[in-house]
């Protein structure tokens, strides 16, 4: 009898067992996502805490603040100060529309048309971050001065006499009125929404294009169902980065405004810092944010995209 064995009769070679990571390496990724949760625990988290406690207190500041659970200061904050969330979201929302306007265009020629110079037209859109945010408000006190050169044409082409009649601004006079403060809220936050955008439609497949083209689609018709669907995320992510910042905004009502053009932002910062009301400003913050969240969930899903930048 043969002691070589065939093939088929050889027993089988053992597999290689796999080794398992060891708990060390299984715990690298939670310890660099470590400082990243402290930093959110320790400056978000807790100040929220914190506020939301200080929110449903009573008393007053000579006497100390005590929790009681006082959730009526909700509601009497949002009967009080409703005007102003209104005109919060009034004055961002049409701060966000015109940066959606004026940004989309200025995206996608850097995008698609800018050739060599897009990596300046790029530093341009960002340039206005080089200086105080301060500065920049309050560049638009010179700018919309009663005798500068753009009220004296904003006149001339009776822009003024529509925009006076839409409550907008007062007669010939734009500083202290709503349209000057959505100048600024305009002006401050376009680079929001443009880099967005452009990152959205950089990342388009220009071969779709020419697909469109072969198809003899024409410019508008590859517009509207080629290029502006796929910009979507970038719309979406333009939009809520405009819109958020704007809504709670003071600086730009407080320069370039009145009393009669206050933001909500305006009513929370004076109620902290001037009436020393913390419980009001607490609650108005928290309402706030719940408005804004509510709003931004809504428009995500009718947006119909969750793929933001």
């Amino acid at each position: 009898m043969s002691a070589t064995l065939t093939k088929e009769e050889a027993p089988p070679a053992e597999e290689p067992l796999l080794r398992k990571p060891s708990t060390r390496k299984r715990l690298v990724p939670y310890w660099l996502l470590l400082p990243g949760i402290v930093w959110l625990l320790v400056f978000f988290a807790l100040p929220m805490v914190y506020q939301a406690s200080t929110s449903v207190q009573t008393g007053s500041l000579e006497k100390g603040f005590e929790v009681t659970w006082h959730f009526q200061t909700y509601w009497e904050a949002f009967q009080e100060y409703w005007p102003q969330f209104v005109r919060s979201l009034l004055y961002a929302g049409t701060a966000t529309l015109l940066c959606l306007l004026l940004g989309y265009p200025l995206a996608y020629l850097i995008a698609f048309k800018a050739g060599r110079w897009r990596n300046l037209l790029l530093v341009l859109v960002i340039a206005p971050f080089f200086t105080s945010f301060l500065i920049r408000t309050l560049a638009w006190k010179t700018i919309l001065a009663d005798d500068s050169l753009v009220v004296d044409a904003l006149n001339t082409l009776h822009v003024l006499d529509v925009t006076s009649w839409l409550g907008w601004t007062e007669g010939s006079r734009v500083l202290a009125t709503p349209m000057a403060v959505v100048c600024g809220l305009t002006y401050n936050f376009l680079p929001f929404m443009i880099l967005p955008l452009y990152t959205s439609l950089e990342r388009i497949d220009g071969r779709l294009h020419e697909a469109a083209r072969d198809l003899y689609a024409s410019p508008a018709t590859t517009f509207r169902k080629v290029t502006f669907p796929l910009s979507m995320p970038g719309v979406v992510s333009g939009t809520l980065l405009t819109f958020i910042p704007a809504s709670g905004d003071y600086v730009n009502a407080e320069l370039l405004g009145s009393t009669d053009t206050k933001m909500v932002g305006n009513v929370i910062q004076s109620q902290f810092l001037r009436v020393l009301d913390y419980p009001t400003a607490a609650a108005l913050s928290f309402i706030l944010m719940a408005i804004v969240l509510l709003m931004v969930t809504v428009y995500i899903r009718r947006a119909g995209t969750e793929d933001l930048v």
